[in-house]
């Protein structure tokens, strides 16, 4: 009798337990998936460290203002680039991938040069004295227009918060695409022509 009668002594006691985890349960599955949807917002809306094209607020409104001295003294401001396909790239002389991504930039500028439609390739310079990365291009290349922003005000601007990061602009002075980390010269002139076609 008395084996028979704590059995479902403790058939209560587990059932009691079993009601009191049962409700908890579908708030910590959905408290997860709550986590794991907020995770999955930030990682789509951060750096990737590659060269897919990713979301900004800026995509299809006009580019910020981005005006600056080259290094060969001449003035710049993006908003007098209208007419013409723009690329910037955001640059920094000590960063790595920028280093492995610049003789890339050098093939694209080469290639858009020989091109009738060709766009036009700005380095910003986001960090680095102005003599470092005029040594960079002299030992590395490069021949396109070089911009200082001593004050950081273009990289704020556009929202970069590493680099290297490539931006197209449109004729119109419309931001169309946004790339963070390294690019491809085949990879920028493939989005170029793909942009063209489609009448942007």
């Amino acid at each position: 009798m008395s084996d028979t009668a704590e059995a479902p002594a403790a058939e209560g006691v587990d059932g009691i337990e079993g009601r009191q985890r049962r409700p908890v349960a579908p708030f910590i599955v959905l408290a997860v998936a709550l986590v794991l949807g907020a995770l999955f917002v930030v990682l789509a809306q951060s750096d990737s460290g590659g060269a897919d094209e990713v979301q900004s607020y800026l995509m299809g409104k006009a580019a910020p203002a981005a005006v600056g001295t080259t290094l060969d003294g001449e003035p710049f401001d993006l908003a007098r680039r209208k007419g013409s396909w723009v690329v910037l790239n955001f640059f920094d002389p000590t960063c790595v991938p920028c280093i492995d991504e610049h003789p890339e930039l050098v093939t694209f500028s080469i290639d858009q040069a020989a091109s009738t439609d060709g766009a036009e390739l700005y380095t910003i310079i986001n960090r680095g004295s102005d003599d470092a990365v005029r040594q960079f291009f002299t030992d590395n290349g490069g021949d396109w227009p070089v911009v200082s922003d001593p004050t950081g005000a273009i990289s704020v601007n556009f929202g970069v918060p590493k680099v290297p990061e490539t931006w197209i602009i449109d004729p119109n002075g419309v931001v169309r695409v946004r790339y963070p980390g390294t690019v491809t010269a085949e990879g920028l002139s493939t989005q170029l022509q793909e942009l063209r076609e489609a009448g942007l």
